[in-house]
Parts: C-alpha cells; structure tokens; sequence
C-alpha cells in the first residue's frame, strides 16, 4: 500500500499534531497516519482521495499541500528573527491577523475606557467585539476538534472561558484572556519554526544545481539530474552536490556539517566527499558515486525528519497523561462550577468578592491547557538531536537520546573502534623459509591467502591484499568462497580447498608442526594477530598481523570513566591480543576469541546485569551485537549505509572523538525534559489549587500558561547550543 508525504500548515503546537493526526485516522481508508509537529508533514499509508483528506484537515483549522510550500523550502526568501520575524510570522496567518485586529479593537475600548469616552454600554460592546474577532478562528478550531475527533482541545475551553467571563460581566477580561491566548499559541509556534529552522539549515547544505562534465565542456544541470558514474566540476568554494570520489585535483574539504571534524579535510584523487560539504581553494573533479536522494546528507535529513517517530519514553509517557488530563480538568471544572453551589450554599456567579465558583471554574479551564507539558519533550529532543547532527552525530529519535544519557556500561569493539583497523601484514613464516619476507615461500603464502580473501571484507583481507599489491604477488581467482564464522575463510584455488584462519581453529581442524605454533603462539604474545594459511594438504606457513590503538581511544575511556561509565572491550581476537589493546587504551574488563554470536550473547549477559548497555563498533561486522544492545552506535557511518541503517546512534566521522561530548548533550537534554515537565507539573498543579481557592484571575491563568509554554520551549531549544 502506498505510502504518501504531506506539508500541514497553521499549527501552533504538538497538540494540533495530534489533532490532525486523530482527524486524519478517522477517514475511511486511511490505515496509519502520523504526523510530525516540528517538520510538519503527514506520513499516511491508505487509499483516500486528496480533497476528502484536504476536508478533513482543513475542518480541523489546518491546511494541507501535497509537496513542500515556498515557505518550507530551502533557498528561499532569508527570515527575519526577533521580534520582527515574529511580526512577519503574524502576518504571515489568517489566524494571527485577526488576533491582531481583536488587539487593536481591545486597545480603543480601554482608551476608551480609561478616558470616558464612551458609554458603559457601547464599551462593553467594544469589548465583547473585540473578543469575537479574535476568538473566530480559535471557536471554529474548537467546534470543528469536537465534531470531527470527539475531543474537548484547548481551543473549546478557552472559548467556554471568555463566554462564561461575558456572561459574568466580565468584558474586559473576556477580550484580554482571547487575545493573550491567540498571541500566546503564535508566539509557541513561532518558537517551534525556529527549532525547525535548524533542520531546514542541514537542508540549505544541498546545492541546487551542479557542473557536469561531458566531454571537453560542462554544463549547469539541477542535482536531481546527476546519475552515478556522471563527473561534475566542484569550484573553489562551492557546495559539493553530491557523495562522489576525487579524480582529479587537491583540495581542502570542510566537511564539519557531515561528519564534525573541526578542520578542512585534505581531499585528492581515491578519496570520497559528501554532498553538503564545502569545497577549499581548489577545483575538484568528481565521479559521482550516489544519487542526490541517496547522498550521505539525504539520508541524514530523512532520518532527522522521521526521528520523531521513535519518541522518547517521557514523551510518551506524557502524551498518554495528557490524553486524559484535559478531560479529567473540564469535568473537574463542571464540578467545581456546581457542587459548591448545589450542596454547600456556595455562589454561582461572581460574588461580592469577585470569586464565584463559575468563575472558578473558568479560571481553571484557562489553566488547563496541557500545551507547556506536552511540548516539554519534544522540543528538547527534536533541538538535541539537531545540535548533534550538525556536528556530525546522527541519533535517531528521542528513544536511542535517552537511553544513551542513562548507559552507565559501554561495551566496544576492538578491531576498527578501539583500534584503527587499518591491519598490515608485518612477517611471514613458512617452513621453508630462508630468504626472508622476499621469498618464494612467502610470496606463494601471501599469493595463496589472497586469492580467497579478495572476496571478503573482513580488515585481515585488506591487509593481505595490501601486502601482494606491493610486493608484486599474483594471485588467482578463489571460487566457493565462504566465511566461516569468527574462524576464518576458505575456497577453491586452482582445484585446491585453502584455508586461511586463526591459530586456535587450526589447533582443532589441521594438522601442523610444532615449528609453526610456536612461531603462531609468539606472534600472539606480542599482542598481533596470527593467521595461518593450509592448501588442502599441508598447512603452509603463518601470517603476522598487526593493528594499534587509535590515537584517541585512551582518552575517551579515560574521559568515560570520568563520566561514571564503565568501558568493556569485545574481541575476536585471542586473548593475548585482547589484552595488549585493552592495556594501551585503559579498559579494564575485555573479553576475547568470541565469534559474532559471543558478542551478542556476552552483550545479553551485560544487559542483564546491568539492564542499560550500549554497544560501540564499526557498523560493519558487528551489526548483531548493535542491534542487541540498549543503544547501538556506530562510527564511521558517513561511508558506511550499513551502518547508518543498522545502529541507534551514528558517529559519521571515523573515530571516537564525538562519543563523550554526544553523551554529555544526552544527559543535559535528559536534564532539561526534567526541568521542563517539573515546571509544567508545578505550576499546573498551583494555579489549579489558586483557581479552585479563588486566589486567581483568568488574565493571570492565561498569562501563568502562555508564559510556562514559552519558557519550556526557550528551555527545550537550550540543547541547540550545547
């Protein structure tokens, strides 16, 4: 069934998503609909015609368009900001307008009011126009969420409020409670865009067209066009278009958008870039490798749009109180207004002290309004998850942030986390060897592991082939190739089954001589990897493989440690080499020679004792024990779309250096949703208490639930900065 993407428009806060969301459900036809408040789009899956799906929105006071507007789009028209990006945001809705003109008409009557220019009576007119100016759009916004979704929303208390403060003789504040709650829901809104703006920043990254190369000539074509194996021309300063690899010249690449690194990249022919960088002081030819909707920042950007789907667990906690509080206060209220009255003698309208309990109870309808709390969350997330894509962190969604703030266990990778996984081959060993790493023994040796390693990924192959591509070794073509499992690999060469493993498996499967595992046994002492080669008959000799540390990998532990994090190294390596790298980098419990299944069992046993685990690895051949894990990160995934696609959290970069500063943005995001939600429960649960007292007026209500949505939006949009 075919999944389609829409663009809502005049929604002011994550409850007009939800409204929609609800509306949109109900149409025959639709099987999933939901919609994302900060990037406002509608995912539906179902068969409903567009102008049924447009009434139905559009019933809700919201509009609908089958593609980007020319607001969303990136590239366009430059925003203003502070208080006159507001004002243009005003203008800018039907909505707001009338606010605008209800403010107007509320200023002349209290002009009016304060200079005696007019009747009493022509005043309170003035007032009570005023109020219905501003209050149409926000009435039929409430009527319609009652008829279409069977659901009080704010909108419906806020009017029962200022028609019950008119019928009390209330007009000035009728008008000033309308007008400061259609001011308030613009100001969240235009709160909300400007979190979104920073999403729409990644996306003003994409240029819009590029320089493709045919021929002798080039020609100015729009990204869309470019096909993979297509050259382009990337001129000094330029965007780059696209994910592509140099063919020609030198150039400093700034790459920070992408995968965070602080400094130009140097970037020359061999080498990839990414669409969204920035090209240096040189022109740069290009192949082009991927497509612009498959570039490394497309896949960024949808993963970022769609990171509200996996919500964060407060935030879902959240919405579930939210969807039953609303109605629990307006009955509250019901009661409030009559119990009182009807049973202990209390007034119903104002009392001589201004308090009635109508008025109380109108006074707690205004404060009900559950805006602050249910936009406590998201706005946090969507601003943290942001800030770390734009240093080269992708976390995909709310659910993977918070759990990575409560890990307290790390488990790592070895080969290409913790060390660089850029293995060479260091000596070679065979029986008959006598002229050193140059001999025709070890040129036979390497020949013969090579021929079955050209069909694997696995950083021992690498390093195997590196080695014959310089020492001139040639080498066959291995067929039957297959992996065997945290053990090795083995095919058919020439009509020969070889074998190229690990010392331990060839300790259980092949006969060899003492000579040998001795030479094996040494290497791996040293903390290197020994691989032996057998060729169907005889094992023929032992390979010496060694990896380091990366540079970084130490202080990263250490600076985890700091943090109340206990770092535990997986290895498939032996014991010795297990030990050696967990010594230089300074972790302290490692565990070696697990096969890929080990490294998910021995992440189940953590996750059982401890309940939160992360994993850390490179995304290529861990992607079991990520997925096992509570929080899986991968690194390096900016070349990587097995890793982008695999793990919770992403580190586009090669590296560890983003992972304890990603941490920190966690915690202190994880902090803020706390603030937020405390501030939003504490001062509901205190101007409730006022309000059914009698210790509160509507104008303070209204201004106590504009002022709380503000302040944990402004809070929430703190993870911007960090």
């Amino acid at each position: 069934m075919e999944r389609r993407q829409f663009k809502i428009g005049n929604m002011d806060c994550a409850g007009c998503a939800r409204e929609v969301e609800s509306a949109v459900g109900k149409l025959e036809g639709v099987h999933f609909a939901r919609v994302d408040f900060f990037s406002n789009e509608l995912q539906l899956i179902g068969d409903v015609e567009f102008e049924r799906l447009r009434t139905q929105v559009e019933a809700v006071g919201k509009t609908i368009s089958a593609g980007d507007t020319a607001e969303e789009r990136p590239g366009g028209a430059a925003k203003r900001s502070g208080i006159l990006g507001f004002w243009d945001y005003l203008l800018s809705r039907s909505s707001s307008r009338l606010a605008l003109v209800g403010g107007i008409l509320l200023l002349i009557a209290i002009v009016a009011d304060v200079l005696r220019l007019l009747p009493p009576d022509l005043g309170n007119a003035l007032y009570a126009l005023a109020m219905l100016v501003a209050m149409k759009p926000i009435a039929e916004s409430g009527f319609n969420a009652l008829r279409v979704n069977r659901k009080f929303n704010i909108n419906m208390l806020m009017t029962v409020a200022a028609v019950g403060a008119l019928l009390l003789g209330e007009f000035l504040e009728a008008a000033t409670v309308i007008f400061l709650f259609a001011i308030g829901e613009a100001l969240e809104g235009y709160a909300g865009d400007r979190a979104r703006d920073s999403l729409r920043s990644l996306m003003a990254l994409k240029p819009a067209t590029a320089n493709r190369i045919v021929g002798d000539r080039s020609e100015v074509v729009p990204v869309e066009a470019l096909q993979a194996g297509d050259f382009i021309r990337v001129l000094p300063g330029e965007g780059i278009p696209v994910d592509g690899g140099v063919t020609a010249g030198n150039s400093a690449v700034d790459q920070a958008h992408i995968t965070g690194e602080s400094v130009p990249v140097e970037k020359g022919p061999g080498q990839d870039v990414y669409a969204g960088s920035i090209n240096g002081a040189a022109a740069l030819e290009l192949r082009v490798s991927r497509r612009s909707e498959d570039s490394t920042l497309s896949r960024i950007i949808d993963m970022l749009q769609n990171a509200q789907s996996r919500r964060a667990p407060s935030q879902r906690l959240i919405d579930r109180f939210a969807h039953y509080y609303t109605p629990a206060v307006t009955l509250a209220a019901v009661g409030v207004a009559f119990i009182p009255p009807l049973f202990f003698g209390g007034s119903f309208w104002t009392s001589a002290e201004g308090t009635g309990w109508l008025y109380r109870a109108l006074s707690m309808l205004v404060i009900a309004c559950p805006c602050a709390l249910v936009i406590s969350t998201p706005v946090t997330v969507i601003s943290a998850i942001t800030a770390a894509a734009r240093r080269g962190v992708l976390i995909k969604g709310g659910a993977p942030l918070e759990t990575l703030a409560g890990s307290r266990v790390f488990a790592f990778d070895k080969t290409g986390t913790l060390t660089r996984g850029a293995l060479s081959v260091e000596a070679t060993y065979t029986e008959n060897c006598v002229e050193g790493p140059d001999c025709e023994p070890c040129s036979e040796l390497i020949s013969l592991a090579a021929s079955v390693e050209a069909q694997s990924t696995h950083p021992f192959a690498g390093a195997i082939l590196e080695m014959a591509a310089k020492t001139g070794c040639a080498f066959g073509s291995a067929t039957g190739v297959e992996t065997l499992a945290g053990h090795g690999i083995r095919g058919e060469v020439n009509g020969r089954r070889v074998t190229v493993g690990s010392h331990s498996y060839f300790d259980e499967e092949f006969e060899h001589t003492s000579d040998l595992c001795e030479v094996a046994a040494a290497i791996e002492e040293k903390g290197k990897s020994a691989v032996m080669v057998h060729d169907g008959e005889v094992v023929r000799g032992v390979i010496a493989l060694a990896d380091e540390a990366r540079p970084e990998s130490a202080d990263v532990i250490a600076a985890l440690g700091e943090m109340g994090i206990e770092s535990i190294m997986l290895s498939g390596d032996n014991k010795h080499v297990a030990e050696s790298i967990a010594r230089q980098v300074g972790v302290e419990r490692y565990y070696g020679e697990l096969l890929p299944a080990d490294k998910v069992a021995a992440v189940e046993k953590l996750t059982a004792r401890h309940h939160v685990v992360a994993m850390v690895g490179d995304g290529i051949n861990d992607s079991p024990a990520l997925a096992r894990a509570s929080v899986g990160i991968a690194m390096g995934g900016a070349a990587s779309a097995q890793a982008m696609e695999t793990a919770d959290i992403v580190l586009l970069a090669q590296g560890l250096r983003q992972l304890p500063r990603t941490i920190r943005r966690a915690r202190f995001a994880r902090n803020l949703i706390r603030e937020n939600v405390a501030l939003s429960f504490g001062l509901k649960a205190v101007f409730l208490l006022l309000a059914v007292t009698g210790n509160v007026t509507m104008l303070a209500a209204v201004f106590a639930d504009m002022g709380m949505s503000l302040a944990v939006t402004l809070n929430g949009m703190r993870a911007l900065r960090e």
